[in-house]
């Protein structure tokens, strides 16, 4: 077993895709989460996607707000500083959002389940930018998902048919300064409702899991670097060989007390439709099926985002 979350290169992928399956795997099912280099994703992109997103979040307050969508859940556009709460807990978390999700063609036949995407005028290119953004993340998430599907004894195309044309959003977080005083932390624990997360922007400190000894450990990942890790869905999937970690972003140190923290996590979905039904190979005399009803991937969310406030 691994001893610290296992840091991986995706190029290594390619050349031996069940040792890096084997690599990623073990730190999935230790952890829950792992770090990504070498995931496909620019350098240059990742630069400008932080750029825009600064960029929108220094707008006045009146602005961002008139891209919230009261009664959206939180979908699509702005989420404004103090909404969403996470599950059980009892201050709001200290964040701000956007979100951008798939764009449909019209007609399509999620298209009553996926809001069309908001975007802000006032930032230029914003739309190109994390349009662009929104596939490469998706690219690299498929590369892990054929991974994962390896390390369980799965055809490695497995995932694909699960998270095509999937309800999947790509978050855009600022975390304001934190005054002394402040309630609450910048996110409160919780576990994504997801089926992986793919995080970029997690090099300022404050991101923690907790590991299976009640242990909160730092997960460090450097600049340009994805931290993954595994979400319920996948979890519920797998009857928690990969479990979904339970994770928060603290408070800065005093003397970071006075800076914001930006990052973008892409949580990649399966499909509203596909049924999350235990996988046999996942199940046994010493691990029962904990989840004998299957259920769709859409009803499982909307459960989930009542739990959190965001519908």
């Amino acid at each position: 077993m691994p001893d610290t979350v296992a840091s991986v290169s995706l190029k290594d992928s390619d050349s031996d895709l069940a040792a890096f399956a084997e690599e990623i795997g073990n730190s999935f099912k230790t952890y829950g989460f792992a770090i990504v280099s070498d995931h496909g994703i620019s350098a240059d992109l990742i630069a400008r996607a932080d750029a825009k997103a600064r960029e929108f979040f220094a707008l006045p307050e009146d602005v961002k707000r008139q891209y919230h969508v009261p009664g959206g859940g939180g979908a699509r556009g702005y989420t404004p500083f103090g909404i969403e709460v996470a599950k059980d807990a009892t201050e709001v978390d200290l964040k701000e959002f956007w979100h951008v999700g798939r764009s449909l063609p019209e007609g399509h036949r999620f298209a009553d389940l996926m809001p069309a995407n908001i975007w802000p005028e006032e930032v230029e290119s914003f739309h190109d930018t994390f349009t662009e953004l929104y596939a490469a993340l998706e690219q690299s998430g498929l590369r892990i998902l054929t991974a994962i599907a390896t390390y369980l004894g799965l055809p490695p195309d497995f995932f694909d048919d699960t998270v095509e044309d999937g309800n999947s959003v790509m978050r855009l977080i600022h975390y304001p300064p934190v005054p002394e005083d402040a309630p609450g932390v910048r996110a409160a624990a919780h576990e994504d409702i997801n089926t992986i997360t793919l995080l970029l922007g997690a090099e300022e400190a404050g991101l923690e899991l907790l590991d299976a000894n009640g242990n909160w450990l730092p997960v460090k990942p450097k600049e340009g670097e994805l931290a993954v890790n595994i979400g319920d869905m996948l979890q519920r999937l797998t009857n928690h060989v990969l479990p979904s970690t339970t994770h928060r972003v603290v408070n800065p140190a005093p003397e970071r007390r006075g800076f914001s923290r930006y990052s973008m996590p892409f949580f990649l979905h399966f499909h509203p439709d596909y049924m999350i039904e235990t996988l046999p190979s996942c199940i046994s005399e010493e691990r029962p099926n904990r989840y004998p009803e299957p259920l769709s991937s859409h009803d499982y969310l909307q459960e989930r985002l009542r739990e959190i406030g965001l519908i």
